[in-house]
């Protein structure tokens, strides 16, 4: 296979966009959800969007486990 080596990077990069598609994906999800989802006050609200904001998709995460998936049970 002599176009092997050239391919290679073609489809790391198609995974690797992929996967930075999902990641945005999912942090707009939690950003829409802590703004549509109701709390005790307004300040635990502001809190978690920046939380989501500042820290990204670790802050995404972050929020999907202790509220999300709290939330759903």
């Amino acid at each position: 296979m002599p176009f092997a080596g050239f391919l290679f990077p073609f489809y790391f990069m198609l995974f690797f966009l992929l996967v930075v598609v999902l990641a945005i994906a999912f942090w707009i999800w939690m950003i829409v959800d802590c703004a549509t989802r109701k709390f005790k006050s307004d300040s635990d609200k502001i809190v978690w969007i920046l939380i989501i904001i500042f820290l990204n998709i670790l802050g995404a995460f972050i929020y999907f486990l202790a509220v999300y998936l709290h939330k759903r049970k």
